[in-house]
Order: structure tokens, then C-alpha cells, then sequence
């Protein structure tokens, strides 16, 4: 899947991202979910400290008891809760609580059952799911094998135009074979399938639900899921309710009921957090972090994000299509002044695409490889100001979008045009409303005009081939139409590969590849933020909650 949001990514500017890959053993062994998690473990550390200096932790305190309610703030109402198209944070971060997939991302950025309870991999191209029995959806219905495939089927419809469509690329066929049993048929080995069954890409929901829903389905009525929550009242362009499922098969959730509030101002969030008008969020607008942090009504917490920071290319048939422009933009731009202000001082400047706790997978020497040896971007105003003369484009217009969902958005575009204007580019921004930021990533319209954007991109996976797909030819969030045979014959090789060391060897030539052309310009890395009040706990910190039922653990504080 995305601030510059979104954040598979991706993310406000964010886009989404995808999970991580596991090992597999002879041909014919079975790769169960135990060897799922052990490979797929996740790089959190409580306590330990991540960009900025800030303290990292998996989760927020334990809930001490149940409540009745609680209510989130949410930078964006979303156009749709259908999880084919959950592709940015706004849904996300709702959908996790009411839909499930035959996989879970844990807190941890671990792997365990989800509505699976068992996945088995018999031969390379094949993955066998054994489903959980007895689990409910919330229109009354008892999921069985069909539901599987009509779920799974959903995305691979090309009428339904998915955002996780290209997950599903090498996936021959989708098969019942026993009543709690779906079998997946590859064309090719693919690292990359199992690990995405763990997000919006793997959910699974009522097909009676689904069908008889037709076209409202996930704009109004229920979602026929299974998750903690059911989908409540949706009073359009305020609130979407949330209510505990009592036929839940997992945990019952601590709170009876969740009300996410949509408030695109940044200040408005900010201001509802402190007078407890709501009594949390995530996203936490960037220049408030000292004035919640101090206010002493609750605490800012902070987990790993897999995210980074990046300038979005979006048009290589002008000026950005020649790579000495994209290198002096990268060379003029202000990295460590924006992550002071645009990332309230908790973020890192970096030269890396991908984060390194997404290569936590690798070897000692893999993860150097991997990090050491990309190119410097040490500010160089001479050489950038010769790299535009020598591409001819001295005066050229280039186009910026930029947007009030936060200063992590409005500061880097801001940046972008500064730097623009050190080197003899006219970097002009346009103002794009929040609640239309998402159209970025589903609507070529909607990039009409824009060379490039602010995009935090998260890492739906723990492996850096989430992000590095993205500039193969024809990928989803490939929006300037890069293509280069040999890049794709490399994203190729790494997804065939299940052994998580020789699949980041290849993956660093990938990284190196597109940070020497500056496919996206990287920034920074950022960690997740959450604000609780101190009516509240138990929310997880990392960039899981895009996927886990992270509203089932918020309870009591006290």
C-alpha cells in the first residue's frame, strides 16, 4: 500500500507498501506458518532509539479494562471502505478493525495465522491455506472456502481495477480444495504472495454480503467481514462509527464502540486531542509533537514506521525526464532543515529509498551492502546549478503538488521549490485539498499537470522489495512510466527468490539502480507517531495498525 501521507505505501503524499519474504527449503518440504513468523520478524525493539533520537516501542501500555467508547481523529474521510482499494491511511486505519486476512501483521512487523490458522507451502508454486472454523462475518454468514476465492478473486478482476491487482500477477488460479481449504497456484515461485496475504490485499469477506451490496459496496451498508468491529453509522464528511462484534471468533475488543472523526485541519486535530474531543490518533501532525508531548493530557509515543520520505516523480516527458535535473534537485535540496521543521526533529535524513530496519532480514554484510554504497547527498548548490545548464533546462517550469494535511507535506514542497529556485529551475506549487490528496494514487486525472509530489511511503512488508517494485515497468505507483528491462529482470529474480539473504543481494543492486537515477528523490526516514490520552492505552505504535485490529486492544488506562 500512501502526510505526506497518504503509505500498497503509500500513503496522504503516502503511499502504501507491501510485507516481507520467508525461506524455503527443497522443493517438496512444507513451509509452515511457524517459518512464516521466524522469517518475517520484525526489526521493533521496545526502547530502543530510531530517527531522531526518539524512543521506539512496539505497543503502548496494556488496557486495564474495557470502556464504552473512544474516539480518533483522522486527517481524511475516505471515498470508500472497499478493501480492494484500501490503499491509503484514512482507510487503513479503519478497515483493519472491521475486515481480516488469512494472515496478520503483528506490532512486532511479524508474521502469524490470521483467518488461516495454517499456511503451507508443498512446492514452489504453491501455497495451501487450512481456514479457521466457526469464524462469523458480520452479516451472520460462516466463512467457508468460497468466500476465499470470491474474496481473493475480487482483486484479481480487472473490471475492479484493484490497488493490490499486482500482487496478484503471478497467481495462476485461486481453488477451493475442501470446505475450510483454498489452495493458490503460482506461475512462478513469488516471495512476495504469502507475506501480502497479511494485508488489505489477503482480506476476505462475505461473497453473500459483497454480491448483495453490488455497486454500494463500501460506501454504505455493512462490509460483511469478520474483524473485532463492525462498520456502524457513516454520517458522510463527520464521523464513521465503529461496534464491537460480539460473535467475534478472536479476542473480544476492550471498547464497545470507536468513532473516527475526519478533521483535515492540522491545528483542529491537534486542538481536539487536547480538550479530549478525541482522545487520540495517529499521524500526529509533525509541528505539534512538542505541544502534545508537553501538555501533560496524555503522551506521544513513537514506533517504526518502515516509511521514508520522498519527492514523487510523477513526469519524466519534461524537464525531470533527463537525470541531471533530478540530481541537482536532489544535490539542492534542504534535507536537514526540512526534517527540523516539515518532521518536528524526529526524523533522519537519509540517501536510502527504503529504511533500514527493512533489511533486517539480511546478513551483517548484506544490510552494509546494502545502505553503504548508494550516492552521497551532501548539498552541492555549483554542481546542481551545472547539472541544469548542462541539461538545458535553466528557466524550465516544473510543477509541485502540495496540500494543508501537515507541515510534512506543505514543508517538503516548499523545500522543493526553494531548491528549485537556488539552481535556475521555476518550481511551481499547487494546492491540492486533503480530502482530494488520495486521488494522487487512483486517479492519472488527478496528476494531470503535476511533475512530482511529496510522498511518505510505507512498507507494507518488512522487505525492501515493497517499494522497489515500484518502478517496474507498469507498476501500480510507477506514475512516471519508468521502464527499464533490466530493472525489471532483477524485481523478477528477487520475487522468484524465498531465501530472505540471497533475495536482499538482489534487491541491493535494485536499490542502487534507482537511487544512482533518482527514480523518486529520498528524504527522510520517519517513525510512526501516536498520541493517547490519559484516558487510554494499548494502541500499537508501528506501522501495523495499517493492517492489525489495533482499535480491539485500546481499553482502560486506568
Amino acid at each position: 500500500m500512501t502526510t505526506a501521507v497518504p503509505r500498497p505505501g503509500r500513503r496522504r503524499g503516502a503511499a502504501r507498501g507491501r510485507p516481507s519474504g520467508r525461506r524455503r527449503a527443497a522443493a517438496a518440504a512444507l513451509l509452515t506458518t511457524a517459518a512464516l513468523v521466524v522469517s518475517c520478524s520484525g526489526p521493533p525493539k521496545d526502547g530502543v532509539a530510531g530517527a531522531g533520537g526518539v524512543t521506539l516501542s512496539k505497543t503502548t501500555p496494556a488496557a486495564k479494562g474495557d470502556i464504552d467508547s473512544f474516539t480518533w481523529a483522522v486527517y481524511a474521510e475516505p471515498p470508500t471502505l472497499d478493501y480492494t482499494v484500501a490503499f491509503d491511511y484514512p482507510q487503513n486505519t479503519i478497515l483493519s478493525n472491521v475486515c481480516e486476512s488469512l494472515m496478520r501483521w503483528t506490532p512486532g512487523l511479524t508474521l502469524e495465522p490470521g483467518l488461516a490458522r495454517r499456511a503451507a507451502n508443498p512446492d514452489p508454486t504453491t501455497w495451501v491455506y487450512d481456514l479457521r472454523s466457526g469464524v462469523r462475518f458480520h452479516d451472520g454468514r460462516t466463512m467457508t472456502a468460497d468466500d476465499v476465492v470470491f474474496s481473493l478473486g475480487r482483486q484479481r478482476d480487472p473490471d475492479n481495477a484493484a490497488a493490490w491487482a499486482q500482487n496478484f500477477e503471478n497467481v495462476a488460479s485461486v481453488r477451493k480444495t475442501g470446505p475450510l481449504q483454498v489452495t493458490v497456484k503460482l506461475r512462478k515461485p513469488d516471495s512476495q504472495f504469502p507475506q501480502y496475504m497479511a494485508t488489505a490485499a489477503g482480506v476476505i469477506a462475505s461473497k453473500a454480503g459483497v454480491e448483495a451490496a453490488g455497486k454500494d459496496y463500501g460506501t454504505s451498508g455493512g462490509l460483511a467481514c469478520t474483524g473485532p468491529f463492525s462498520l456502524g453509522t457513516w454520517n458522510k464528511g463527520q464521523t464513521v462509527e465503529l461496534d464491537r462484534f460480539d460473535g467475534y471468533w478472536g479476542r473480544k475488543a476492550r471498547s464497545g464502540k470507536v468513532v473516527f472523526r475526519f478533521m483535515t485541519d492540522p491545528s483542529a486535530r491537534t486542538n481536539a486531542m487536547l480538550s479530549g474531543e478525541a482522545d487520540g490518533g495517529y499521524l500526529i501532525p509533525t509541528e505539534s509533537y512538542g505541544r502534545l508531548k508537553d501538555s501533560g493530557v496524555g503522551t506521544l509515543h513513537f514506533g517504526e514506521g518502515l516509511s521514508t520520505v520522498n519527492v514523487n516523480i510523477t513526469n519524466m516527458k519534461g524537464p525531470l525526464g533527463d537525470v541531471r535535473v533530478r540530481r541537482a534537485l536532489s544535490l539542492a535540496l534542504d534535507r536537514s532543515g526540512f526534517v527540523k521543521a516539515g518532521l518536528g526533529g524526529a526524523g533522519t535524513v537519509t540517501n536510502s529509498l527504503t529504511t533500514r530496519a527493512a533489511w533486517a532480514a539480511g546478513s551483517e554484510q548484506t544490510r552494509k551492502n546494502a545502505l553503504d554504497a548508494l550516492p552521497r547527498i551532501t548539498p552541492d548548490i555549483a554542481k546542481a546549478i551545472a547539472l541544469v545548464k548542462e541539461a538545458g533546462a535553466t528557466g524550465k517550469t516544473l510543477t509541485v503538488a502540495t496540500s494543508s494535511i501537515g507541515q510534512d507535506v506543505s514543508l517538503l514542497a516548499t523545500a522543493v521549490q526553494a531548491a528549485g529556485a537556488r539552481i535556475g529551475l521555476d518550481i511551481r506549487l499547487k494546492t491540492i485539498a486533503p480530502n482530494a490528496f488520495t486521488a494522487l494514487f487512483t486517479d492519472p486525472e488527478a496528476r494531470e499537470g503535476i511533475d512530482m509530489f511529496p510522498l511518505t511511503y510505507y512498507d507494507s512488508i518488512t522487505d525492501p522489495l515493497d517499494l522497489l517494485q515500484n518502478f517496474k515497468t507498469g507498476a501500480y505507483m510507477n506514475f512516471a512510466g519508468y521502464s527499464d528491462q533490466a530493472y525489471d529482470a532483477g524485481v523478477a529474480r528477487a520475487t522468484a527468490e524465498y531465501d530472505p539473504d540471497k533475495r536482499l543481494v538482489i534487491e541491493t543492486e535494485l536499490q542502487k539502480h534507482a537511487a544512482e537515477n533518482l527514480l523518486w528523490i529520498p528524504v527522510a526516514e520517519w517513525p510512526t507517531a501516536v498520541f493517547l490520552n490519559k484516558r487510554i492505552t494499548g494502541a500499537p505504535t508501528t506501522i501495523a495498525y495499517m493492517y492489525y485490529p489495533w482499535a480491539a486492544d485500546v481499553g482502560a488506562a486506568q
